[in-house]
């Protein structure tokens, strides 16, 4: 029964990775998480009851605590998800993204350097995100070939973390392989991001904040399709590539947020019609204008395709959040923080 380490297993997607591998596979899963404002365990909650699951509560820039899980648990392959995500966030305070996502990934890398050393087989999966390749015109998709052009210093920092597990694969002949993901959406995702805050303003009966005019585009993909897209990819993937991972839906901002009005109008009538509350506010800075994935590679070569359209996935997660409002609360009070790790 091999071993996985999943750094960020506490976030958003690596929670659903993390559920989807207890409940749909036979790894035994290691779960590291610093535990920083977005991490929550109480999204593992079922999956923490399985034998096959662990928790350790250690940030990636710790190198000696990173070599000491490797030596404990002797993983059979890390799959590296653990990141600040959120680029408002890295536009006011860039150094915390550059520590998390440069420092812990060059860390992760030379820990698991060691580690493949003794141990056959051992792979490296490297989590990443389109936004590395910029922004893209009226027309066109990012593949695999793209050059790296990233305009925020979260996607700089992203990018230096692609650029460093490539270096680890071609210098010292670690297996790795790196996968970049279009915008993720669904359940279980931190109330800081697009659908969660227009979910959760619209049903509060506050102003709905759109940037600039809402024309900005994005390439939408639901988590679980993600996650299935993680393990093809750590299974099956060939190792030193990169694999675009995208779920074909592209979609302007402010036509996602009516289309969540229009759920909630249907689901929650009380105070529709939301779109109302609809408000636009300046735009951010170095907005990308548009991000569309080319996932045919990963189709092609490891049958991956997306299960939900961008129609049932977003009823799907609309539905969740009004039916998890206690989830919600707790997230955002910190309360789990506190009753988990016994601090105040």
């Amino acid at each position: 029964m091999p071993t996985l380490l999943v750094t960020g297993g506490a976030g958003f997607i690596g929670s659903a990775l993390v559920r989807h591998l207890i409940a749909d596979t036979d790894y035994r899963v290691v779960n590291v998480d610093a535990l920083t404002y977005a991490g929550n365990l109480d999204s593992v909650a079922d999956a923490a009851e399985s034998d096959r699951y662990t928790f350790e509560n250690v940030d990636i820039c710790d190198a000696e605590a990173v070599g000491r899980l490797l030596e404990t648990h002797r993983p059979d392959g890390v799959i590296h998800l653990a990141a600040e995500s959120h680029v408002d966030r890295s536009i006011d305070g860039p150094a915390a993204f550059v520590q998390t996502n440069v420092v812990g990934t060059f860390t992760l890398l030379e820990a698991a350097r060691r580690h493949a050393a003794e141990h056959a087989g051992f792979r490296f999966l490297h989590v990443s995100t389109d936004e590395v390749y910029g922004t893209l015109g009226d027309t066109g998709l990012f593949t695999e070939e793209t050059p790296v052009a990233p305009n925020s210093p979260y996607s700089a920092t992203k990018a230096a973390s692609d650029h460093l597990a490539r270096a680890y694969h071609h210098t010292y002949g670690l297996d790795v392989v790196t996968t970049n993901c279009s915008n993720n959406y669904g359940p279980y995702q931190f109330p800081e991001k697009l659908l969660p805050v227009v979910i959760l303003k619209a049903v509060a009966g506050e102003p709905i904040p759109v940037y600039g005019t809402g024309q900005n585009v994005r390439d939408w993909l639901y988590v679980d399709d993600h996650v299935r897209a993680i393990v093809a990819a750590f299974e099956r993937g060939a190792s030193g590539e990169t694999y675009n991972v995208g779920g074909h839906n592209e979609w302007a901002n402010l036509d996602v947020v009516h289309a969540i009005c229009a759920l909630l109008d249907e689901m929650r009538p009380a105070g529709a019609p939301h779109a109302d509350l609809v408000t636009f506010v300046t735009d951010r800075p170095g907005h990308d204008a548009r991000y569309a994935i080319d996932a045919s590679k990963i189709g092609r070569d490891l049958g991956w395709t997306p299960a939900e359209t961008f129609a049932t996935g977003l009823r799907k997660t609309v539905r969740w959040y009004l039916d998890h409002t206690e989830w919600t609360d707790r997230v955002l009070s910190g309360a789990y923080r506190m009753e988990r790790l016994g601090s105040a």
